[in-house]
């Protein structure tokens, strides 16, 4: 053939007529009578060619693992497997922490027999109708009773508590309320025994002749002052644990805490507390105050004590021309502006109050404002009304998830009265302080808790003991409680979230940094359950607050939220218009010379086959 070069060409015929005979046969005349029958080959065809077209094709297929790992998507390995874990053991044995119930009663004079009297009261109180199990947080009860009377103290079995007997009498009532109360927390060792909280209600039997009368204290306990029988005591006993200890005095159908209220902390665990003094009109007067020695002194207790379930930073600022955005109307009989309940959501003017100013607030940390507002001399003094047509006593209110706000009539201030232009005034140290018990009430219900119980109570009356933290011990075990099985809730959604969009996403980077908090967290909520199965509520609040950073850190990394994911489909769109003409073209090379090859290679069989039979 024409198109055959190099070794592959057939030798030409000789010129003389006898070479020509001996070379090709009478029968391998260039055409035969119907013209179409190919010449033969006298010579097997090389393979060079086919090598070279195969060699190229060869190189485009082992190039192929290399161009596909070049365009890798890097995605470190998730525990799917151990979120699966977490997702239920969450669902089958969601967090309880086990507490304790220590009912200490005592007699002023000789009584029964200790021992035998505090088994009895030990199974009575356990086996109450209504039962002391009532808040969803609390696991495992142990119930422990002392009687002490004159010259005998005996503690039940199964006492799991420190009391000192002899420590505490009848007659140290007499010392006052909050002596009595220092003296409980001395006898009962802090109310915690192996990292388990104890609660105890002490029955002091009195006979001064009144009422009888309970106190709630600031630590882990309460007592009962009063002539009371032992049923009542036992009835009482059980009350307080169930309504205060465990509750935190949240009735049912009250909002609050365990109730679907939603703690007002960051994603990360950190917040804001921001607090704003706000002139409506620097014209009539201008107030200043000294938040920085006052203030922060009143709130680094409150910062304290909730350490473990939020990290709170605190800032201040004072603001002028911040002129309220509701209407108000004088009333003569008041002698001042009124502010109805109905007007309080338009107070707040985000067009002019400026609040949001806080540099300490960084990536999803929560800010919670706290403002002070100063009415103008045209309105001045304003009180809020509230819905029965009484005025509120606090001149305050609150927005959830936002913060508060108290209206501040300046002293002597009257419709129309003003002060010299220009002059500037401090609020009084003792307004402060009055401003910011309020401001530590409004916390205490963005928390979920009653700002104060002064206006509750049970079937007697009840009093209790005003903690400087603001926030009394066995409040705090509530909100450690709390807190700890949201985070563990939050911590899971969000790793089942991530995870899932890992898996729907095969072409999602996934930096080792996001498998590291990844990890880091499940072991943070692993923790947080071991600590709530031993009763350990603030650790547990702790590990737990970590775990949900951890997995929102994961979720919200900068390496996810930066990159627009595309399909498989699209990856190959984007590389087939480079690789495809040039691979199809060396493809359709190798098959043309692969079937050319066929071709000679039979040409030659056949000759060598019509050789073999001419011979």
């Amino acid at each position: 053939m024409a198109e055959i070069a190099g070794d592959e060409t057939p030798p030409l015929p000789s010129s003389s007529g006898a070479d020509e005979s001996s070379v090709l046969p009478s029968t391998s005349s260039p055409t035969d009578a119907d013209g179409d029958k190919p010449l033969p080959r006298t010579k097997k065809p090389g393979t060079k060619r086919l090598i070279l077209t195969a060699s190229v094709l060869v190189s485009f297929i082992v190039g192929l693992p290399f161009l596909l790992k070049s365009t890798e998507i890097h995605r470190s390995p998730l525990p799917s497997d151990a979120i699966g874990d977490l997702s239920r053991r969450l669902q089958s044995n969601p967090p309880s922490f086990p507490c304790g119930l220590h009912a200490v009663f005592l007699r002023s004079g000789p009584g029964p027999s200790a021992a035998s009297l505090a088994d009895h009261l030990e199974q009575t109180i356990s086996t109450q109708p209504q039962g002391l199990i009532a808040s969803s947080t609390t696991g495992n009860l142990s119930v422990s009773v002392t009687v002490q009377s004159e010259g005998s103290c005996s503690s039940s079995s199964t006492a799991g508590s420190t009391w000192q007997c002899g420590s505490v009498n009848t007659a140290d009532l007499v010392r006052g309320d909050e002596v009595f109360d220092d003296l409980l927390h001395s006898a009962l060792g802090g109310g915690h025994v192996d990292g388990m909280k104890v609660y105890t209600v002490v029955v002091v039997e009195s006979d001064d002749g009144n009422e009888p009368r309970v106190v709630i204290g600031k630590h882990r306990h309460a007592w009962v002052v009063g002539k009371v029988d032992d049923a009542e005591a036992v009835s009482l006993v059980g009350k307080v644990f169930i309504k205060y200890f465990m509750n935190g005095g949240i009735e049912d159908g009250e909002t609050g805490i365990g109730k679907g209220e939603f703690m007002p902390v960051g994603s990360d665990g950190n917040v804001v507390l921001s607090f704003s003094l706000l002139n409506a009109d620097p014209s009539d007067w201008v107030y200043d105050w000294e938040f920085e020695n006052i203030g922060e002194r009143m709130l680094t207790p409150v910062v304290e004590a909730l350490r473990p379930i939020a990290d709170i930073n605190i800032e201040s600022q004072v603001l002028y021309h911040t002129p309220k955005s509701s209407y108000s109307y004088f009333d003569d009989k008041l002698g001042g502006s009124i502010l109805s309940m109905g007007d309080i959501p338009f107070f707040v003017n985000s067009n002019e109050w400026h609040l949001d100013t806080s540099i300490s607030a960084t990536g999803r940390s929560k800010v919670l404002q706290f403002v002070v507002y100063i009415p103008s001399a045209r309105e001045c003094p304003l009180y809020l009304q509230l819905p029965d047509g009484e005025l509120s006593k606090t001149n305050a209110f609150i927005s959830p998830m936002w913060g508060g706000v108290v209206i501040w009539n300046p002293p002597g201030c009257s419709l129309g009265s003003k002060k010299a232009h220009g002059t500037r005034t401090k609020m009084s140290s003792q307004e402060l302080m009055e401003t910011l018990e309020i401001f530590i009430g409004q916390l205490r219900q963005l928390f979920g808790l009653k700002p104060n119980h002064l206006t509750q109570g049970m079937d007697v009356a009840t009093k209790f003991v005003v903690s400087e933290k603001g926030f009394a011990q066995w409040e705090l075990d509530l909100l450690y409680r709390h807190h700890a099985c949201s985070s563990l809730l939050s911590c899971l959604t969000t790793l089942e979230s991530l995870s899932s969009l890992v898996q729907s996403l095969p072409r999602m980077i996934v930096m080792d940094e996001i498998g590291k908090q990844v990890e880091l967290s499940l072991e943070a909520a692993s923790l947080a359950q071991r600590n709530a199965t031993l009763g350990i509520s603030d650790s547990s609040a702790v590990s737990a607050r970590r775990a949900r950073a951890l997995a929102e850190d994961a979720f919200f990394h900068p390496s996810v939220m930066s990159i627009s994911y595309a399909s498989v489909e699209h990856y190959f769109a984007i590389y087939m218009p480079f690789f495809a003409p040039v691979s199809l073209h060396v493809l359709l090379a190798a098959i043309k010379e692969l079937k050319r090859y066929k071709v000679e290679r039979g040409k030659y069989l056949a000759f060598l086959a019509s050789q073999a039979t001419a011979s």
